[in-house]
């Protein structure tokens, strides 16, 4: 029988000199050179013909590693199959694709784009990750993301532009949340607020400056609107349009005839034009349906307010632009202010008849499961008393009480 080697131990490894090839057992050698450089081997015989396999240099493969690499190369040669052949084959293969954060971002955007209102929304998610997270995370692989790399995104925006660094914030997360569902990373999410990152930056509110559209005093708005009414082109129309209804500068331009009732006074927005994407009514007063008869007469296509690209409407700076020409110290958006100031001041009309013009949500959720009527009627009394007051057709000084006529 033959006699075993004696197996090394972690100590021989250690301290041995060279020149020396010391057997370990089972096909296991360390080989030791003059210069004390020291190197594994697995010596084996198959089909007739002895080879020797490199593991590793003992300084890196420790006496434990060697064996079982040696393992695993000996159930291959009982195999029949060559051990250095596999690890050639397995060496010439292409390393497996790393899924970085820019993929699987990527891959989040494109899966979920065709839940969005636009494709702008889309545009905005990239544009935020593109400039402020790429650089740091975009080539990483997704799973390497730490808090360390979320905050280092985050600290030099966080005060300086709050709101955006938000963004950035919760669309890191979502993007993480939708690698660990898809089982490319485990553990926690770095970009989390609640009880992680609300321990390391301030909260939001104490350090974000609210800035207000710019909007004009009520008082002004007669004068102003006749201004208006006598300049020239689309686009002042259509800012025309947003004031009389007091909604939002998407929803204007993106009006469609066949949203607008002209006979029964009403524009019906359909839920995916809405903010709250819920259908939202608005009475049209009488200055309005005159204007929209004007439009009428010189319609191309299906938008109330076409732009100079056939099938499309204005562009989303034409409302901006037309202020900008009669230099008004004002924003588009900013004439709802200009109206909600107006009705709190000039008007006894409740608050919730005031802000259902604006199509804001209601906030008491309570209130809101037993209001379920949109106070059409009431808001249609409201938007003629504030088209009378825009076009100078009211001469009101003084709070108009509605309460003794059921508004």
């Amino acid at each position: 029988m033959p006699r075993q080697a004696k197996a090394l131990s972690v100590r021989r490894v250690e301290t041995v000199k060279g020149p020396a090839m010391l057997a370990d057992g089972n096909n296991l050698y360390l080989q030791v050179t003059a210069a004390g450089a020291k190197t594994w081997i697995f010596r084996y015989k198959l089909n007739g013909r002895r080879r020797d396999m490199g593991l590793g240099g003992a300084s890196v493969v420790t006496l434990a590693d060697a064996r079982e690499k040696a393992h695993e190369a000996r159930k291959l040669v009982a195999a029949g199959i060559d051990p250095i052949e596999v690890r050639r084959h397995q060496e010439a293969a292409p390393a497996p694709a790393v899924t970085t954060f820019r993929n699987v971002a990527e891959e989040y955007i494109e899966s979920h784009s065709s839940g969005w209102k636009s494709d702008k929304h889309a545009k905005q998610w990239r544009a935020t990750l593109e400039t402020y997270a790429y650089p740091t995370i975009g080539a990483l692989a997704v799973e390497r993301i730490d808090t360390a790399l979320v905050v280092e995104i985050l600290r030099p925006i966080w005060t300086t532009k709050t709101e955006t660094a938000a963004r950035v914030r919760g669309r890191i997360e979502a993007v993480l949340d939708y690698a660990k569902v898809l089982g490319k990373r485990a553990g926690e999410n770095p970009a989390r607020w609640k009880g992680h990152l609300d321990h390391i930056l301030p909260a939001k509110a104490d350090v974000a400056r609210v800035e207000h559209h710019a909007s004009l005093p009520y008082a002004e708005m007669p004068m102003f609107f006749r201004r208006l009414q006598v300049q020239d082109g689309i686009s002042a129309r259509a800012l025309e349009f947003a004031i009389l209804t007091a909604c939002r500068t998407a929803e204007v331009l993106g009006a469609r005839w066949d949203e607008i009732d002209i006979d029964g006074r009403l524009w019906t927005l359909p839920p995916e034009r809405m903010k709250a994407d819920a259908l939202h009514r608005a009475p049209l007063p009488k200055p309005a349906i005159d204007l929209l008869r004007k439009m009428e007469t010189i319609r191309q296509g299906d938008y109330v307010f076409a732009g100079h690209a056939a099938g499309k409407p204005l562009s989303n700076m034409a409302l901006a632009m037309a202020l900008r020409r009669m230099k008004v110290d004002a924003t588009p958006h900013g004439f709802r202010s200009t109206f909600r100031t107006w009705a709190a001041e000039k008007t006894s009309y409740p608050d919730g008849v005031c802000e259902a013009v604006l199509a804001h949500v209601q906030g008491d959720k309570v209130q809101a499961a037993y209001q379920r009527g949109d106070l059409f009627e009431k808001r249609r009394h409201l938007m003629n008393e504030w088209a009378s007051y825009c076009t100078g057709a009211s001469r009101q000084s003084g709070v108009i009480d509605r309460t003794q006529q059921g508004c």
